[in-house]
């Protein structure tokens, strides 16, 4: 609905000239949280130099999620769309977003992703034999250094990058994605802006590289992308496809990492579902891992569900307003932002019983029919829903499996596992267990 005339702007205040509340936004992980509960479902702020409507909420996230290009159009941070470059999937529009994205899409179609298992179990192999020696060990250090080489590995074909001065620039490079746009030496967004140079030159290096031996029997993504093209027979430059690369690193290294931590302390922390899930695993320890077989394990699927539900690895979104229209009897001004809250849906006690409780049996086929269209958002929706999904529900079950059927862990004493939400969850001091095999 589109028509405005007496609407008003949703309560909220816009803060202060040209930053608005963009400190508070960026300081407080509570921002839209305590908003919400003062103004409700939607309120009006400004954020990174722009007018921002926050809304929260199935109904606003189906509104938001299932008009793009109508009313909305993708948008981020100047810092993100900075760092991110203009050839990202994460920022193309219209048009050519759906020509890349079915381009980019053969990645992830299922015969890919099937090829990706033998890969991934090796490393988490590798890694769970070398956590075992450790003993005791800050978890989430490792976990980036995981989740990373196999995004690396399965991506661009290299080995142990994190280990390796990409590995390093690539967390400076992450770490200013959502920061203000300063680039200055000593700033968060000058240090990754220099590292985002490296990087890609590192990935154009390695491009040149694999064009040169022109190998037909590499599988990786990299190969994939050089030789895809589009309906019109077109092929991705160098400098698309180093972005392209760049924000498939991305997606498949600190999303993952954080929903994979959480896994693991949401695990400690309730060794009941635990037990479930190893009983469960009793029934396919002697079958090897396939996308069916991993498909069956169906408690399996309702815990990853509840973890991401519980701590949702992104969350919210941005998209800029296009088209003036109007939600829940307010104006939404063109030119004006929105941000639609995942995180804030998932605890929403309208939407789910008990939302701050850990509860997989939510998920069970008789509870799960309840839930109304849009109320489970964390690879978003409509047709910007996260194209790489399956790759990371892929990587979270085979970590699970293995560690479900093999070894055990539990938390040291004394560190605080509150959890930091930028740029991803992760607990304060990193997660730090004991580690060792099953007896």
């Amino acid at each position: 609905m589109t028509t405005t005339q007496n609407k008003t702007l949703p309560p909220g205040t816009l803060g202060l000239p040209f930053i608005g509340e963009t400190l508070s936004f960026l300081n407080d992980s509570s921002f839209a949280k305590k908003r919400h509960q003062q103004y409700g479902a939607i309120f009006k702020s400004s954020i990174f130099g722009a007018p921002t409507i926050f809304v929260e909420g199935p109904a606003a996230n189906q509104f938001v999620l299932t008009h793009e290009n109508e009313y909305f159009i993708v948008k981020w941070p100047p810092s993100t769309t900075k760092l991110l470059g203009d050839f990202s999937l994460a920022l193309q529009q219209g048009s050519i977003h759906q020509k890349r994205r079915k381009l980019i899409y053969q990645v992830f179609q299922p015969r890919a992703i099937a090829g990706y298992i033998e890969t991934m179990e090796a490393l988490t192999q590798s890694y769970c034999d070398n956590w075992v020696k450790m003993e005791t060990l800050t978890w989430y250090n490792e976990l980036r250094n995981y989740t990373f080489d196999i995004a690396c590995k399965l991506f661009v074909g290299m080995d142990g990058a994190s280990q390796r001065a990409l590995g390093h620039a690539f967390e400076v490079w992450v770490n200013g994605l959502f920061s203000i746009p300063i680039n200055l030496p000593w700033t968060r967004f000058g240090r990754a802006w220099r590292s985002r140079q490296f990087l890609l030159a590192e990935i154009e290096k390695i491009i040149r590289q694999r064009q040169q031996d022109n190998l037909s029997d590499v599988n990786d993504a990299l190969s994939l992308l050089i030789n895809a093209t589009d309906d019109d027979g077109n092929a991705l430059s160098i400098e698309e496809l180093k972005d392209q690369i760049l924000v498939l690193l991305f997606a498949g290294h600190e999303t993952l990492t954080s929903a994979i931590a959480s896994f693991c302390l949401l695990m400690a922390q309730h060794p009941e579902v635990l037990k479930k899930v190893r009983d469960e695993q009793e029934k396919f320890k002697e079958e090897p891992l396939t996308l069916e077989t991993l498909k069956q394990m169906t408690y399996l699927e309702q815990v990853l569900k509840e973890v991401l539900r519980l701590v949702p690895p992104v969350g919210g979104g941005f998209r800029q307003i296009i088209e003036t229209c109007e939600f829940q009897g307010y104006e939404l001004p063109k030119g004006w932002n929105i941000s639609y809250g995942i995180n804030l849906t998932h605890k929403d006690k309208d939407v789910y019983e008990n939302p701050e409780t850990f509860d997989p049996e939510r998920f069970s086929p008789e509870r799960i029919s309840g839930y109304k269209p849009f109320s489970f958002v964390t690879f978003g929706g409509g047709m910007r829903e996260c194209i790489g999904k399956e790759f990371a529900r892929l990587e979270m079950k085979i970590f699970a499996v293995k560690l479900a059927r093999y070894y055990q862990w539990e938390l040291l004493p004394d560190q605080d596992i509150n959890l930091i939400p930028v740029p991803t969850p992760h607990p304060v001091d990193g997660l730090r267990v004991k580690f060792a095999k099953l007896t």
